[in-house]
């Protein structure tokens, strides 16, 4: 039995941290919150396509310096996690999960579509009774039309390729 509406709920298990943390994840990204995510990866270590990345300022700076953002202040996306797996123990204050990720984007001139799909593998921790992540590894196994989401993408010798820009530039290097 839960407890009534009007009694005030303890802080809630590691199971729905966990889900609650990757889901402002999505919300900070599809906002183009790059401050945000910095605070929420701090204590984390981002694996993507390039070098890991560590540490609040760090964090921000990659996603700004990837992610195109437009006029409204947001990368135009909406990122779509599914397939969630989280695995708890409690006693250890340690949890990892896997899921699905499906980032949509839509512009005026561009219908919404689906434009890169794949899998995040993420470990937790909890401290001073907080849960936070310590690793997102992303993988993208599926990419389509990038090329209004991200500022750099591979060229066809496997460097870097800058990307046209439109509208304000950000970063959000969940698609790659």
């Amino acid at each position: 039995m839960s407890a009534p509406a009007h009694e005030a709920a303890g802080p809630p298990s590691g199971h729905r941290a966990v889900e609650n943390l990757i889901a402002r994840y999505a919300e900070l990204v599809d906002d183009g919150d790059f401050a945000g995510l910095g605070s929420l990866l701090a204590d984390a270590t981002f694996i993507a396509s390039g070098p890991p990345v560590r540490g609040r300022e760090a964090i921000e700076r990659m996603f700004r310096d990837t992610l195109i953002v437009y006029s409204d202040g947001t990368p135009r996306t909406q990122h779509v996690t599914t397939n969630l797996a989280v695995e708890v123990d409690e006693q250890a204050g340690t949890a990892v999960s896997r899921s699905y990720v499906t980032v949509l984007q839509a512009l005026p001139d561009l219908p919404l579509q689906p434009i890169a799909c794949g899998r995040y593998h993420d470990r937790f921790e909890r401290r001073d009774g907080h849960w936070r992540f310590v690793e997102r590894r992303v993988r993208i196994r599926l990419s389509g039309d990038t090329s209004r989401h991200l500022r750099r993408a591979a060229g066809p010798d496997g460097g870097e390729e800058q990307r046209p820009r439109h509208g304000r530039q950000g970063t959000n290097p969940i698609s790659g």
